[in-house]
Order: structure tokens, then sequence, then C-alpha cells
């Protein structure tokens, strides 16, 4: 005998059709919505969380390997830290930024200065003017012209002047050299190399040493010899232009020059501290005066 037809749920169908029977507020009928809702629950809290993880996976930041997930290997090491040379300086300090905007500030200025650095240059016609000035602040024609000074004098007062410029010559060409290879600073791109006489320094550029001798000497004579009011200006303007001068070359920067006039100028007041004379030092000027 066949078996009576069952619903979907399992129950027969005469069951099926009394509960429907029921009324709407029965038990039966009420469990067969909770069913049927708990049905569609079931449904939609799966569909979530397949979009969920759709989302997840097409996320940037889960493509990029950042997104943590519970099936997700051991996390890798966090890359090591760059060398402190490699990192960019993003808060550089007050001094730093004065101290490359003056750089920029002296070669910028010292390029456009430098209008007699070659023949082809704007005042190109007045070059031969300033190497004649670069000659007279030369240091060999000042040694050989102070030596030569203190053989023909015959007075104790001359030769002790003149032995004092000797040594602040002497002073002046030992401090430069050892400055200019202490900060080994280039000359300036634009200068042509032709100057009067070079040593192995010469090639450096800081400090001017004819700015240092400029100096040297402007403060020597103006305290050491008698010169009319004339004389006196002139001596101050050759000091000024020589200095000058060596930037329209293109010889050095207006730093070199400017720090050269201050170094000349304590330069002096170190021949002035220890200045020779027969009393502190005999055994010189008796030496020179057997000679």
């Amino acid at each position: 005998m066949p078996s009576p037809r069952r619903s979907v749920e399992g129950r027969p169908l005469g069951a099926s059709a009394s509960s429907s029977s029921s009324s709407p507020g029965s038990p039966a009928h009420g469990g067969g919505r909770f069913e049927f809702q708990s049905l569609l629950g079931s449904r939609g809290a799966g569909a979530d969380l397949t979009c969920a993880r759709l989302r997840a996976s097409e996320s940037p930041v889960h493509r990029r390997g950042s997104f943590p997930l519970a099936a997700a290997g051991p996390a890798q090491a966090a890359p090591p830290p760059l060398p402190e040379e490699d990192r960019m300086d993003l808060n550089p300090s007050f001094l730093g930024i004065a101290l490359r905007s003056l750089l920029a500030i002296d070669l910028w200025l010292s390029k456009k200065l430098g209008v007699c650095a070659g023949e082809s240059s704007s005042w190109g016609s007045a070059r031969p003017l300033m190497k004649l000035l670069e000659i007279s602040g030369h240091g060999i024609p000042w040694l050989l012209g102070t030596l030569y000074c203190l053989s023909r004098s015959d007075s104790w007062a001359g030769r002790e002047v003149l032995m004092n410029l000797l040594f602040a010559l002497l002073l002046d060409l030992l401090l430069v050299a050892l400055i200019k290879g202490l900060v080994r600073r280039r000359r300036p791109a634009h200068n042509q190399m032709d100057m009067f006489v070079t040593l192995s320094v010469d090639k450096y550029s800081f400090p001017s040493g004819h700015a240092t001798r400029a100096a040297l000497v402007l403060r020597f004579i103006l305290n050491h010899l008698v010169l009319a009011i004339p004389l006196r200006v002139l001596v101050v303007l050759w000091a000024f232009v020589l200095g000058l001068s060596r930037v329209m070359l293109g010889r050095h920067n207006v730093t070199d020059v400017a720090f050269g006039f201050f170094l000349g100028y304590m330069q002096y007041s170190i021949v002035d501290y220890f200045w020779l004379s027969p009393n502190n030092a005999p055994v010189l000027f008796v030496l020179w005066t057997q000679q």
C-alpha cells in the first residue's frame, strides 16, 4: 500500500492540511512562520559573511598585505631603519640654513663681480690693470723689497721697523698657507689660472693672501710711517682696490677677501704684541749689523 505523501518538512500531507486549517493564533501556525523566518535569516547571514569576505579580499589594504586576517601566517619582520646618512633631514637647524644661504649668496655675488675673469668678460679690457694690482700685493715682491731696504738701512730705528715688517710678512705667509691647507676651498670655477707666481697652496681660495697682506701692510704703514694725508688716503685706496680686484679677476670669492682683511688686521696685532727690538731680540740685530 503506497505510503501517504509527505510535505517538504517531513510531515504527512494530512497533518499539514489540518495544521493549515487551524486558527492563525495556534502554535502550529506560528511555528511554521518561525521556521520560515529563521531559514531566511540564516541565508541572509551567510550572504552577508560572503560579501564581507569578498570586500576584504578586494580591499587595497588587504592586497598590500597589511590587513590582518585570522588565517594569515606569522607577521613579517619590520624593515631595518635607514642609516643616519641616508635619511632626509626634514628639520634642519637654523644655523645650517643660514650658512647654506650665505654660501649661495657668496657664490652668486662673486660670479656677478667677476667681470675681469677672462678676456671675453664684460670688463675684459681692464684685466691687465687688475693683474698689475695683483703683482703689487704679491708676497715675493714685498719680501724682496723689505730685504733690500733692510740691507741698505743705516739707522737702528729703520732697521727695527723693517725687521718687524719682515717678521709680519713671514707670519702672513705661514698663517695663510696653514689655513688654506686646512680649509681646501677651491677657487671659483670662472677663474683663469694665470697668476704671477704660485705655490702648492695657491690652488686653494680661502682666505685671500693678497687681502691679508693688504690689511697687514696698511696698518703697518699707517702706524709706523709718517705720511701726508693724501698719501695715507692713497694707501687705503690701494688696499681696498687690491681686495676688490681679487673678486673681479675671479681669483677669490667675496668671503675669501672679507676674511682675508680680518685676518690681516689681526696679524698686525700679533706683530705689535711681539714687537722685535734691540732690547728683546738683540741677537737678530747684531747678526744683521755684522752682515
